[in-house]
């Protein structure tokens, strides 16, 4: 047991719950500080209230919805698997239920719920919380190593504000930074933590927003089509002729571009290539079929119409909203008879349909972002212990770090598996 041992958490959102609560249960004294009034209040926001909590999947699939540095993360992912997240939130009393997708979230549907069973978990294992508490930065002394003579940075705590206005140092045996990237601003996520990295010396990695919407360049057709949400449709997404992103699945037209679960998940493929230039985005809206079966279809579509005008017989094939924009793609005059249709039109139609095209020209800000990309760089960090390696005593988790991954629960499943390893592992670590 480690009684004695002072760990202090920067951050009272995922990974920093979670982290507490691993290094409370090894026996050390925790202190969290939050800058909010209250924990968790991304986590509040997150699956649009109702908190996708991890992803069932199997370990294979975990690792395959990381966009970025997954190898990195397989010590972390295998110390605190998805499963094992799952059976600590039902014994601290919060029912679980799977969804399409593999999707985990509380039965309740309520998100205060997870950050109620965090609470729980910390106030049971000794956690002393701090809150409207704003970290000023991290108090760091230099010491020589006795064995090879060099100098190295050690983390001895953190900075507060005083009453009197200046700054007061809070001494501590380890600190876990676990303040987030600088997604929705408004919830505290505004970057502290790579500032106070970065003058210790540690690169990081342009940060970019991720799981957002685009921005297209054709205003006036995407505002016509605002609110219009597509399913089981097929997106790619091109970089001239390379293709960065497929998926099939929903979308959802806004006033400015697109968005929805599918374009979400594009845009942490494609926000690098996207922020130096435009791409092109092509939507199937009939994946399941070919441009022959759809050319069928659409015959007998026409067959059971062929008295109708172009544009009252196309109600079984889009939806009403979609219509006009399909027909003004296809070029067919939307008066023109059904039955006067000819071969060469309906090749108009049919690509129409399988390639509706778009041009990306940017995305949406952070603070519309649900994650952010980019961070203190991994290789700069101990995948087996969240450890700076270049100042002792310092520890990273959750968002703050380049990591991320697509939309269903695995950037919670990331802060989990992070923060819970950086909290054993400061728990445990006797070199200090």
């Amino acid at each position: 047991m480690n009684k004695e041992k002072h760990i202090i958490i920067a951050g009272g959102g995922a990974a920093g719950m979670i982290a507490a609560v691993a290094a409370a249960r090894e026996g050390c004294k925790v202190s969290l500080y939050e800058k909010n009034e209250k924990l968790g209040k991304k986590l509040f926001i997150t699956g649009k209230g109702r908190c996708n909590v991890t992803n069932a999947c199997d370990m294979e699939d975990l690792f395959g919805a990381v966009v970025t540095n997954r190898k990195f993360l397989f010590s972390s992912f295998y110390g605190f698997t998805n499963e094992d997240v799952m059976e600590l939130f039902e014994e601290a009393g919060l029912p679980l239920k799977i969804e399409r997708g593999n999707r985990v979230f509380p039965c309740s549907d309520h998100s205060s719920d997870v950050i109620a069973a965090l609470e729980r978990m910390m106030r049971q294992a000794g956690v002393k919380v701090y809150l409207r508490q704003e970290i000023k930065g991290l108090a760091v002394r230099s010491e020589e190593d006795t064995d090879t003579g060099a100098v190295r940075q050690v983390c001895c705590g953190i900075c507060l504000e005083g009453p009197d206005g200046k700054e007061k140092e809070v001494p501590a045996d380890r600190v876990i930074l676990a303040t987030g990237g600088v997604s929705y601003p408004s919830t505290g996520s505004t970057g502290d933590g790579h500032a106070w990295a970065k003058m210790l010396g540690h690169k990081v990695t342009d940060l970019l927003p991720a799981l957002v919407p685009f921005e297209a360049a054709e205003k006036e057709e995407v505002k016509a089509l605002q609110g219009l949400s597509l399913k089981n449709i097929e997106i790619a997404v091109y970089n001239g002729k390379k293709e960065l992103y497929r998926e099939f699945g929903e979308m959802l037209f806004t006033h400015f571009g697109v968005s929805g679960p599918v374009i979400l998940s594009a845009s942490s493929f494609c926000a690098k290539a996207v922020s130096k230039g435009a791409l092109k985005l092509v939507i199937d809206l009939k994946p399941a079929l070919s441009g022959e079966q759809l050319d069928e279809r659409i015959l007998r579509d026409f067959a059971e119409a062929k008295n109708r005008q172009f544009k009252n017989g196309l109600s079984h094939l889009y939806p009403a909203k979609l219509i006009p924009e399909i027909i003004r793609r296809s070029g067919i005059d939307p008066d023109k008879q059904v039955n006067e249709i000819t071969r060469q039109e309906r090749r108009r139609l049919v690509e129409a349909t399988k390639g509706l095209t778009f041009t990306l020209t940017g995305l949406r800000p952070f603070k519309e972002a649900i994650i952010t990309q980019g961070g203190i760089s991994v290789k700069e960090t101990d995948p087996s212990t969240m450890e700076s390696k270049r100042v002792k005593g310092l520890y990273f988790a959750g968002e703050l770090l380049d990591l991320d991954a697509v939309t269903g629960g695995f950037n919670l499943q990331i802060a989990w598996s992070t923060g819970w390893q950086a909290g054993k592992a400061a728990a445990k670590d006797t070199t200090l």
